[in-house]
């Protein structure tokens, strides 16, 4: 997957070193379920393991320009007989690179692949309720609010309640092939 400032390739083994580094930074285990207290072994584990699930994929955002690693992407619950999946993770891990919209063009980019080429009609977010990023971007791009999950998800041993939302494959094509993506 291409833009104008980004690759979304499939993540490697050896990405798992920037995934232990960026999973270890506050603004992004605060955005998410996962613990801050992951190390790379737990995140390498985690990634040879989820290699040999067909219903997951892992992708790494590379910044076209300096050819550089600075994001991750995760996408779970690939259902083909309901045409389904949930963008799990998705977040910008270098500093540098953060309130450039970057984090929006990554998220354009992967819809357009998941409608278009993996032939989508369903696709979710779920995001932890006080993460006001994840709402205002999935608010922008045009996902629309469900419902709340009541402890849905569990961060440092507590149960945490998340706000689900989709778009569907014709709300994509109204509201998102009309415009140019970058």
């Amino acid at each position: 997957m291409e833009s104008a400032n980004l690759i979304i390739r499939e993540s490697t083994f050896s990405d798992c070193t920037l995934f232990a580094e960026w999973e270890k930074k506050k603004y992004i285990t605060d955005a998410f379920t996962m613990s801050s207290q992951r190390d790379y072994e737990e995140i390498a584990k985690e990634y040879a393991i989820r290699t040999q699930q067909k219903d997951k994929l892992q992708f790494t955002i590379v910044h076209r320009k300096e050819d550089r690693p600075i994001g991750r992407v995760y996408i779970s619950r690939i259902d083909r007989y309901y045409d389904s999946l949930d963008i799990t993770r998705i977040y910008i891990g270098e500093e540098e690179f953060l309130g450039k919209g970057y984090g929006e063009e990554a998220l354009r980019l992967l819809l357009e692949y998941c409608f278009i080429n993996m032939h989508m009609e369903r696709i979710t977010v779920e995001y932890l309720l006080d993460c006001k990023q994840a709402e205002a971007l999935c608010d922008k791009i045009g996902f629309r609010k469900e419902g709340i999950l009541r402890n849905a998800g569990k961060k440092e041993g507590r149960y945490v309640n998340l706000c689900s939302t989709s778009m569907l494959r014709a709300e994509y094509f109204e509201k998102c092939s009309r415009r140019v993506m970058f």
